[in-house]
């Protein structure tokens, strides 16, 4: 019986009663006094059952309106679920797929209804389901939100590299019951990556470019961030005493600037001839290509920044001198038959300066090795390595 009917009908009996009451009230052999008494009672529960009714009526009235916003709710989120422009699966810890959206199904080129009960590692290359296996055994024991790197195969079609951020859905026993995955194809982002690490020079090839010759400091601007082209820049700032500390080297492909440090005194050099190419910062802002390109330079700069104050914090400094000369070697050494040559000569003074030091004790350090024919030197005066393991 639907509430509609159950008020109406209490309506019905509530008449009913006050008609009995009525007719029964004319008739001889009822007792007056007990008349009176028994209809009340049955009246005023009449009228409760029909207040309740009415109560119950409201009630359902409110309990649809719930339902219908709910039952829109589920569709707004089912839409968002089903439309994303990413990839959405959900699966069990098995890796069992139970829904799928849209352009998950497109990705992986199933339709909908045949994606749910197979297993999401079936589209997986079978040399690379092992790692993938170990992976879902993690997940259901971790509580973060993990990155994953998958290589997935279409059915019917062709491979393409995945990026999966899954989360897992724990139940009140804190038990993992599900997996959430968003599935991105990056194939072509990773394409743009290599080709824009190739096309550095395509990227500022419309730039004019800045000469500077050896010895000369290079004028900084903290809008500006430059780009080395060519050539070999020495960048430097000055502790209280007055004495030159190396910070870093700018070899061709990186990047340095006022901009991208917080020192009151920075000085860059020119230790050879070089090519700059300078570069705006609100133009780094407002192009998400630059920033791309540009990104993992500064990351290089600021990695070698962090190589130089390991040298400096070292007790010994025949320690810090073997770690700066490993660390020149990485940086701006190139093989020859002797061994490693640095292709930018260093005065005793720049290395006394990165090793923060006195030129005096570094001439003797390395007057030292080369007696011990770890280094010697070419007819340019350029560091020759042999070995420094």
């Amino acid at each position: 019986m639907n509430i509609e009917k159950f008020i109406q009908r209490a309506e019905v009996l509530h008449k009913r009663l006050a008609d009995l009451y009525e007719t029964a009230s004319v008739l001889p052999w009822i007792s007056q006094e007990l008349l009176p008494q028994a209809f009340n009672e049955l009246y005023n529960t009449s009228k409760v059952v029909q207040l309740a009714a009415q109560e119950l009526y409201q009630q359902n009235e409110e309990l649809i309106q719930t339902r219908n916003w709910l039952e829109a709710e589920r569709q707004h989120y089912q839409d968002l679920f089903e439309f994303a422009p990413d990839g959405y699966l959900v699966t069990n810890t098995e890796g069992i797929i139970q829904e799928a959206n849209h352009t998950a199904a497109k990705l992986l080129n199933v339709s909908k209804q045949f994606l749910v009960g197979k297993p999401m590692i079936n589209f997986v290359p079978l040399q690379e389901r092992q790692q993938v296996r170990s992976e879902l055994i993690q997940l259901s024991q971790s509580d973060k939100v993990k990155e994953l790197l998958v290589r997935f195969q279409q059915r019917y079609g062709e491979f393409f590299d995945a990026a999966l951020t899954v989360g897992v859905v724990r139940n009140h026993q804190d038990k993992a019951i599900s997996l959430r995955w968003l599935l991105r194809d990056i194939t072509e982002r990773q394409h743009l990556e290599s080709m824009l690490v190739k096309n550095d020079r395509d990227l500022f090839y419309d730039r004019s470019v800045d000469k500077h010759c050896k010895g000369e400091t290079i004028p900084l601007n903290p809008l500006v961030i430059w780009y080395v082209c060519q050539g070999l820049v020495k960048l430097s700032t000055y502790c209280e005493t007055g004495e030159e500390v190396l910070i870093g080297l700018a070899t061709a492909g990186m990047v340095f600037g006022s901009s991208l440090t917080s020192l009151n005194i920075y000085q860059a050099t020119a230790l050879s001839d070089v090519k700059l190419v300078s570069i705006y910062v609100a133009e780094i802002a407002a192009s998400p290509t630059l920033s791309h390109t540009l990104l993992p330079k500064i990351n290089q700069r600021l990695q070698q920044t962090e190589s130089f104050l390991v040298i400096c914090g070292r007790r010994r400094v025949q320690e810090r001198l073997h770690y700066l000369l490993q660390l020149l070697k990485r940086e701006v050494g190139e093989a020859v038959p002797e061994g490693t040559r640095l292709s930018v000569r260093f005065t005793h003074e720049d290395i006394a300066s990165a090793c923060s030091t006195t030129r005096v004790t570094i001439t003797r350090l390395m007057g030292k090795l080369q007696k011990q024919g770890i280094i010697s030197f070419d007819l340019k005066k350029h560091i020759i390595l042999r070995d420094l393991d």
